[in-house]
């Protein structure tokens, strides 16, 4: 749709008109302007286009029919990676133009022009790369109009050189040629650059000396010899080595002190992934997209690939190169490489070279930097295929700072500051919704300064200052401690799993009401208690609860999480007392010593918050089987419980376990008892597991069923991060589509904590608008 603004001015003889364009959303950094000036030629027209704060600006004149077609065109077909999100038109009184010229662009405060995301290296760049007659040969940093880095280098708007971490590399006559003129495919890309005047790279042994030769050849024969390269890329550094070299993934792992968490790889082409994964046109079309994500893919067995990977999974997080560092770094004799993130557990993602040798001194053995400066920390995103659907597991490089549409209107800017893990921040402007790149835990210093650093670089880019706050009601979250110190004028606490069904609700276009299903590990309840197997009702501004499992001691609170066989004697204790007690005895007796002060932690609730989340429940039954007693990384016994499931077709056809409803709660007490028996029985456990996760889905789809029919709702929203559970996710949509219902589920945020700050935008929005209006 075009608004069309003024009076249309009467056209000369001849049919001659001007049209002004204002045109917003993602149109600087993608070739905009040299697309506008081409369809300027093709049709003739006369004006000008420039770049300033609130987009592109456009002004055409000519003939009214050949001006109707460049508009037309515009708003139909335009660059690529430009996302139009409003386009105004205003038509005026001919100005007698005589040239069409692109002219330099303008500031303002207030800033409505987008960051474009940073691009995978288009074709065209990665031919040139490979060509020895082109200047750009063998030369890392090549890019054009059509890709390149973007949001990692950009300091504020408009979008220009100077106003980026490029302006440091003044061009040469080459570059500057292709640069001012347009009709090259690289006017007005600000990162270009070549071997002459652009950024350099240099390997560099871990002591801080320079490592004579070809870079390629070095890094090469050093990731055969089983070495680990601290790599710098866009948005900061990987740490690589041979992914088909078992010893060389477990030194990584030992450094690292990452023993289970799985670790991405990126494959040299599309070929090599089809080798060791199975791959759809759907993951295939994401791989190869200009995003160029982390795609999980179910591994083949029979590829060989070393089980240190991702110790317990079927699957594996693929990506192409999508830097031309990568790829020439990929065309060597290693098919496969390990490209994790640069960073020690728990802290940021390293983005600086300084900081690199503190930071990776003692886990890399080889530094391969640049002198580019990253502006914005910017993480891999991380998406996997559920279905036909693909969802975020990590929504960052290649999607940061694209907007999401939500239902809101005109009001302030809002601030939704997100969680305590996979923290994500969201800025709520007139019904768009901009999410923060992956900032990662909270629980360090370092981590607590990512999150004030990235909002404070995306305030600026925006030109905004958040006036409302939205944040966790849990009162020892850092989030929530921060937007407390924030200057604001209006703060509203909200609860964790509102949050959640909010969020889903905000990314589906619907404020609501509907009925909520949110599983996830925990949330602080409104009643001091954990909370995480939640069925709502609600909208943007309230919510009230109608069904919940359980509750169960947590014995130590929330560190109980690392240690799921505590959570199941806890389960076994509160729902089968002695019965449970002999259980406890018999599976866990190896740790009797423990076991004891676990059970008096549980019996006494000392330092044993009530809890009831579905991650718990995982946690519980994962350790039941054997499958983890201790995890090393969140939601680690889950995640390989959920890899033994049948598959769904024949998984599908198991009964679910029985589960008693209680008022507002679902006891799993008669759960235990038969899950118990099969174990006893020596059942396949692939075949409990299934049956269990039939049993979470036939609990969801009672409680749902319940609620619909006493509330009239017929749209269900499930949020929360158990939903990235694919079986579950699939079986629970059928399930209840089969009862009529609409399902909503997340597609463009992540279901887990990385998508929670929509949620508190949203609901802080709605509560201030009422309140407030």
């Amino acid at each position: 749709m075009v608004p069309v603004a003024g009076r249309a001015a009467s056209a000369e003889k001849g049919g001659r008109v001007r049209y002004r364009l204002t045109v917003k959303g993602t149109v600087q950094g993608v070739g905009f302007r040299p697309f506008v000036y081409h369809l300027a030629m093709k049709y003739g027209l006369k004006g000008f286009v420039r770049n300033d704060a609130q987009g592109v600006y456009v002004e055409v004149e000519g003939g009214e029919e050949e001006v109707k077609r460049f508009c037309k065109e515009l708003r139909q077909h335009p660059p690529r990676l430009a996302r139009i999100a409003e386009l105004l038109v205003e038509v005026l009184p001919p100005a007698g133009y005589s040239a069409f010229e692109i002219d330099s662009s303008r500031a303002a405060p207030e800033k409505e022009a987008l960051v474009p995301p940073d691009v995978a290296i288009c074709p065209d760049c990665a031919r040139e790369i490979f060509d020895p007659e082109n200047r750009h040969y063998l030369y890392p940093f090549t890019n054009c109009t059509n890709c390149g880095p973007r949001f990692t280098i950009v300091r504020e708007l408009p979008y220009d050189r100077a106003r980026t971490s490029m302006a440091s590399f003044p061009m040469c006559p080459d570059c500057s040629r292709e640069y001012h003129d347009p009709l090259d495919r690289r006017f007005h890309a600000q990162p270009v650059a070549c071997p002459r005047c652009g950024p350099q790279l240099e390997l560099y042994d871990a002591q801080g000396r320079s490592v004579e030769g070809d870079w390629r050849e070095n890094c090469w024969e050093l990731l055969r010899a089983g070495k680990i390269l601290a790599v710098k890329g866009l948005g900061g550094f990987h740490l690589a080595c041979n992914a088909l070299d078992p010893r060389a993934v477990a030194l990584l792992r030992q450094r690292k002190r990452r023993p289970h968490k799985p670790l991405a790889v990126m494959a040299r082409d599309v070929e090599v992934v089809r080798r060791f994964c199975e791959l759809g046109p759907l993951e295939e079309e994401l791989l190869t997209s200009p995003a160029a994500p982390i795609v999980v893919l179910k591994r083949r067995p029979e590829a060989g690939l070393p089980e240190e990977l991702a110790p317990g999974l079927k699957t594996l997080g693929v990506m192409l190169p999508y830097t031309p560092l990568h790829l020439l770094l990929l065309q060597g004799p290693l098919p496969l490489l390990v490209m994790t993130s640069g960073n020690r557990s728990g802290l940021p993602l390293c983005k600086d070279n300084e900081r690199a040798w503190e930071e990776l001194g003692d886990i890399a053995d080889y530094f391969l930097i640049h002198n580019r400066d990253i502006v914005n920390r910017c993480d891999d995103s991380v998406v996997a295929v559920m279905g036909d659907t693909p969802v975020f597991y990590r929504r960052s490089r290649g999607y940061v700072p694209q907007p999401v549409k939500v239902p809101t209107g005109e009001g302030p800017v809002v601030l939704g500051i997100g969680g305590e893990m996979k923290n994500t921040f969201c800025l709520l402007r007139r019904g768009e919704a901009f999410l923060s790149q992956h900032i990662g835990e909270l629980d360090t210093v370092e981590g607590e300064e990512n999150l004030k650093t990235s909002l404070e670089n995306f305030t600026r880019l925006l030109g905004v200052k958040p006036e409302v706050i939205g944040y966790d009601l849990h009162p020892d979250y850092r989030s929530s401690r921060l937007a407390r110190e924030l200057e604001a004028k209006y703060r509203f606490a909200v609860q964790h799993h509102h949050a959640h069904m909010a969020s889903c609700l905000a990314e589906n276009g619907v404020e609501g009401p509907a009925i909520g299903v949110i599983l996830d590990g925990t949330g602080y309840g409104t009643d001091g208690c954990l909370w995480g197997f939640e069925i709502l009702t609600g909208d943007f501004s309230r919510f009230e609860r109608h069904y919940h499992l359980a509750y169960v001691p947590l014995p130590g609170g929330e560190a109980a999480i690392k240690h799921p066989w505590r959570i199941a004697v806890s389960y076994l204790l509160t729902f089968l007392g002695e019965e449970g007690r002999e259980w406890s005895r018999r599976l866990f007796g190896a740790k009797e010593q423990e076991l004891s002060l676990v059970e008096k932690i549980i019996t006494q609730r000392i330092n044993a918050p009530l809890a009831c989340g579905c991650g718990r429940l995982f946690d519980a039954v994962a350790a039941l089987l054997g499958v983890r007693w201790e995890i090393s990384y969140e939601g680690q016994a889950a995640i390989e419980l959920g890899e033994m499931v049948l598959p769904l077709e024949k998984g599908k056809r198991l009964p679910p376990y029985p589960f008693a409803f209680g008022g507002e709660e679902i006891s799993p007490a008669p759960l235990f008892l038969e899950l118990l028996a099969d174990l006893a029985r020596g059942e396949d456990k692939r075949i409990i597991s299934t049956r269990f996760h039939n049993t979470v889905v036939a609990m969801v789809r009672e409680a749902v069923a319940r609620v619909a029919r006493s509330t009239g709702l017929t749209a269900v929203a499930l949020s929360g991060g158990t939903w990235q559970n694919p079986y579950l996710f699939a079986l629970a949509r059928e399930s209840l589509e089969a009862l009529g219902l609409k399902v909503l589920y997340h597609r463009q945020v992540p279901a887990n904590d990385g998508g929670l700050c929509l949620g508190q935008a949203a609901v802080a929005y709605k509560r201030w608008w009422e309140e407030c209006v």
